[in-house]
């Protein structure tokens, strides 16, 4: 019998036997319901579409002389040779699953702007951009040459940052200063007036995020911090993605028409806190838990009017606001997390297990990707070891504040607490309060 391969050239091929098909049929569909990527789904799907009636080059007949020895020689059973193919199976998913983060973070080139309007006069806007993260977002998307709206609080950081962008990057910008921690309608009827002033956006990073000062027992969580969190984190952010949003649709709309431009793209600032649950920063770890499902969803409303959405997780990063100063393998600055994140977009890196999503700093991603693999994100492990490693850093953070308190910290530089900068995803550079 023959089977004609893409080059159309017939070669002999071996009928699968019946009783190895419901196996087959099984493992392939076990597998893609086990694995979300893009990549192993096609993979598999095309190994399942060729091994259903026939398989070529005699590969049949010797994997059928293989299990026939082994129950034969060894005493192994139908039973316990399927369960051996189930555990081979899972290996193997899991070694392609680690090379396919290696190749999102290490191997494959920076994603192109350039179907997203870069040069060619869309705009992108960035909330959260006078310092860190933000501020560096909104360099790097000046430099791929993308016109930029800043929205932050402090106006003298959002004016000379603009200034900076304007004259490195010979691109247009605009700048809005607003504290969305008031949750105050005027906010976003400015956003809405400048908006207006602009003609085409096709660029949304939502970075604006606040977080606790000091881990803090749910209980103990002052009210006023609570409201913030959650109305920047959560109501500021789904305010101004749904202001800016229909913005990106129409002017992808209009760009694909004219040929300008192909798609948007909208970038929330994940988090560790959201990924993992954080005890003692209990209110922080479940506003970003909510962006994972909401930027998830929105994802797929999306995609049929050619918006990417994808959730950024990241642990550590170094500023000002996150007390880290010095960077590490698995602490880098602003500057190195942006580059790597604007190199990565549409790449999951370290969140293989999630649709959307993307872990994209090289240590960040090897860390997402082990614990995913392993003891698990929701593991009561995990839960217990930041648990107990939220307790200490609090009992120093209180030390701390109790010795600045008194005058004896001589230079908070030199202490433990500020050396290491509490060394929490609480005090990362996500906030607002500059």
């Amino acid at each position: 019998m023959d089977c004609v391969d893409h080059s159309n050239v017939p070669r002999p091929c071996v009928k699968i036997p019946e009783k190895w098909q419901s196996a087959y049929g099984i493992l392939i569909g076990w597998s893609l319901l086990y694995t979300n990527s893009t990549t192993t789904h096609t993979t598999l799907t095309m190994v399942y579409v060729n091994a259903k009636n026939y398989f070529c080059d005699s590969i049949i007949n010797n994997t059928d002389r293989v299990l026939s020895a082994l129950i034969k020689y060894h005493g192994l059973s139908i039973i316990a040779v399927f369960l051996l193919a189930i555990g081979l199976f899972h290996v193997a998913l899991k070694v392609v699953s680690y090379v396919a983060v290696l190749l999102d973070v290490f191997v494959l080139p920076p994603t192109n702007y350039l179907p997203y309007g870069s040069q060619r006069g869309a705009w992108a806007v960035v909330t959260g951009a006078s310092d860190g993260i933000g501020k560096e977002y909104a360099r790097q998307l000046g430099l791929r040459g993308f016109n930029v709206f800043l929205i932050s609080r402090t106006e003298s950081k959002l004016r000379e940052l603009a200034q900076e962008i304007a004259e490195k990057s010979k691109v247009e910008t605009k700048f809005l200063a607003i504290d969305v921690s008031t949750d105050s309608p005027q906010n976003y009827k400015d956003i809405e007036t400048v908006l207006e002033t602009i003609p085409s956006v096709s660029i949304l990073i939502n970075n604006v995020g606040l977080s606790h000062s000091i881990p803090t027992p749910f209980l103990e969580t002052p009210p006023a911090e609570l409201h913030n969190i959650i109305a920047i984190n959560n109501l500021a952010t789904l305010k101004i993605t749904q202001l800016i949003a229909p913005k990106i649709v129409e002017s992808v709309k209009e760009a694909r028409a004219t040929k300008k431009f192909q798609k948007g793209l909208i970038l929330t600032m994940g988090s560790f806190g959201g990924l993992l649950p954080t005890p003692l920063l209990a209110t922080y770890s479940g506003s970003k838990a909510f962006l994972q499902h909401w930027s998830n969803a929105l994802a797929v409303e999306l995609a049929p009017e050619h918006v990417d959405v994808e959730l950024v997780v990241s642990y550590l990063v170094t500023s000002a606001m996150s007390k880290v100063r010095k960077t590490s393998a698995l602490i880098p600055n602003p500057k190195q997390f942006v580059t790597a994140t604007l190199s990565s977009v549409g790449r999951a890196g370290g969140a293989q297990e999630k649709f959307a999503t993307s872990t994209p700093y090289w240590s960040h991603a090897l860390l997402h990707w082990w614990i995913a693999q392993t003891v698990g994100v929701f593991s009561k492990l995990v839960a217990g070891f930041n648990y107990k490693m939220h307790v200490d850093i609090r009992k120093r953070a209180l030390k701390k504040q109790a010795r600045q308190a008194a005058g004896g910290v001589a230079d908070p530089k030199n202490t433990t607490a500020a050396r290491e900068g509490y060394a929490t995803e609480s005090l990362k550079n996500e906030t607002l309060k500059h």
